[in-house]
């Protein structure tokens, strides 16, 4: 059996499995179970994988574009730019044209972008899917995988389950990188 990224107790803590009552037929594969109350509960050694894979995938991009519409995602992917390095992030309103408009002074050509709900980065999602750029998103249970390349099934509604989320992605990519990492997931955010 492989050995899980975090301890198993700090993932249920940051409720990184707690899915929603609404589910779509794109991420069936990785709910685990729903409960009595209709939540759908993530697999979390699906989830860890997942954080695994993209985390490789991830250290090996120069120029890495984090875009995070919704305020519950701010603490985490600034924290992540900071532990990271060729880490551009774009908090708030993503302005159409940052990626396929050269004039736009904003312009940018990540190797990758990591979206933090392609249902709220939708802009951002339809503008890498254009360019070509290879697309990492956080999905809960209803979100759509349409155009997405590598899905990391999570709950990307709470701050302590995104804050784990890119915690343990600065970390994977920083280990296969070779750079030293200093930060507690608690730097990620917490509610």
């Amino acid at each position: 059996m492989t050995e899980l990224l975090a301890d198993k107790k700090e993932y249920l803590t940051s409720g990184i499995h707690i899915g929603m009552k609404s589910k779509n037929k794109d991420m069936k594969r990785f709910i685990y179970k729903v409960r009595e109350d209709g939540l759908a509960v993530l697999n979390l050694k699906v989830v860890d994988e997942r954080i695994k894979i993209a985390g490789e995938f991830i250290s090996k991009a120069n120029t890495i574009l984090v875009v995070g519409r919704k305020a519950n995602t701010f603490d985490a992917i600034k924290k992540f730019a900071e532990a990271v390095d060729g880490v551009k992030i774009i908090a708030g309103r993503f302005m159409p044209g940052s990626l396929t408009n050269p004039n736009y002074r904003d312009f940018v050509e990540p190797d990758v972008i990591i979206l933090t709900d392609p249902q709220a980065d939708y802009q951002a999602l339809k503008e890498a899917a254009e360019s070509r750029i290879p697309i990492v998103a956080l999905c809960d249970t209803f979100n759509e995988t349409k155009n997405i390349d590598l899905v990391i099934p999570c709950n990307n509604k709470g701050k302590k389950s995104i804050g784990m989320v890119f915690w343990l992605l600065a970390k994977i990519i920083n280990e296969k990188r070779g750079k030293e990492f200093k930060f507690k997931v608690d730097d990620f955010g917490s509610e």
